[in-house]
């Protein structure tokens, strides 16, 4: 297995994948709509073909085309995306559907594939683009895969929990760190210990190669750090690999309703934890990078752009007031 289509590549976790699979040798091709900057325009080694996926017949034509061994799916988002890929894609070595750790329906500790119940996913929104939907179209892709893989085709999913790192274009931990490396104190939502597991995007990469070349049809497979860390922990780490000191303040609901905000205002904030098991993954081969290395290289990056996260900043006047709040008690 050495000839690999990308659906996307170009952004995220899918510009990790092409890396990933060019450091392992293959040979790489990505389709898409060529609405993004292709980091890889000047990369001999990378094969571009434009096309929606969307259209059965640009799919059919990049298939001829590339012949893959393996294809990695990276912007399947509804259920008939998924559907189109596997009637495409019936005699590759590896299909891979990135599915979601938002698939699962059930709050469990930790969630374990094929235990953990995934969401129910309706008609209507199997065709939606809320975000209240995400999890049920991920969960139904899921379901196809499984049907598809019934039926003798090569398909596999990951289900990654939040994916943070290098050129995430969400920018949710981006605002995390901007707060580490602007200011000396940084409020952080409830008590600090809340617990929303996060996968390392060059870790989610390696996982969707190891899972094409050692992963067995019809399974899905969970990716997230091997040690997590609480929301309070994160912030410290990030102060520490970057090399500053700030104070960690918390605040409960009655304190952040003093200033009309509450513990949901505060990205990558969840009351109950969200924990993937991935030993299921491990024991293909897979290992996650260090935390702790993993961050480092995330504030490096952050650093390097014009990432600040200002899309999910609650207000830093409505943080002061809340800090005053605290201090005076």
């Amino acid at each position: 297995m050495n000839n690999a289509l990308v659906i996307g590549g170009t952004r995220f976790i899918g510009r990790h994948l092409v890396e990933d699979l060019l450091d392992n040798d293959y040979d790489v091709t990505i389709f898409n709509r060529g609405n993004h900057d292709n980091p890889f325009s000047d990369d001999p080694r990378v094969q571009h073909i434009q096309g929606d996926r969307k259209d059965d017949e640009a799919l059919r034509t990049a298939k001829l085309t590339v012949e893959p061994d393996a294809v990695f799916d990276c912007v399947a988002y509804h259920p008939g995306d998924v559907v189109s890929a596997v009637d495409t894609f019936t005699d590759v070595d590896a299909y891979v559907y990135i599915s979601s750790g938002a698939a699962y329906g059930t709050e469990e500790i930790p969630k374990r594939e094929g235990v953990a119940q995934l969401c129910d996913c309706s008609d209507e929104q199997a065709q939606s683009d809320s975000d209240e939907s995400y999890g049920p179209r991920k969960a139904e892709g899921d379901r196809v895969v499984f049907e598809a893989a019934s039926r003798g085709i090569n398909a596999m999913s990951i289900r990654p929990c939040i994916v943070y790192g290098p050129d995430d274009y969400t920018e949710r931990l981006d605002y995390w760190i901007d707060r580490v490396l602007n200011y000396d104190r940084v409020l952080v939502p409830g008590d600090g210990t809340n617990l929303w597991h996060r996968a390392y995007v060059e870790d989610v990469a390696s996982a969707m190669r190891i899972i094409a070349e050692e992963g067995e049809a019809g399974e899905a497979y969970n990716v997230g750090d091997q040690r997590l860390v609480t929301l309070r922990e994160m912030v410290e780490l990030v102060a520490d690999v970057a090399g500053t000191d700030v104070e960690v303040v918390t605040a409960g609901e009655r304190e952040l309703a003093a200033a009309d905000l509450s513990p949901t205002d505060f990205i990558l904030y969840r009351e109950y934890p969200h924990v993937l098991s991935t030993g299921k993954l491990a024991a293909l081969g897979w290992e996650s990078t260090p935390v702790e290395e993993a961050m480092r290289r995330s504030v490096e990056s952050h650093r390097e752009s014009e990432r600040d996260g200002a899309e999910w900043d609650p207000g830093r006047e409505a943080e002061e007031r809340v800090l005053s709040i605290l201090d005076t008690l």
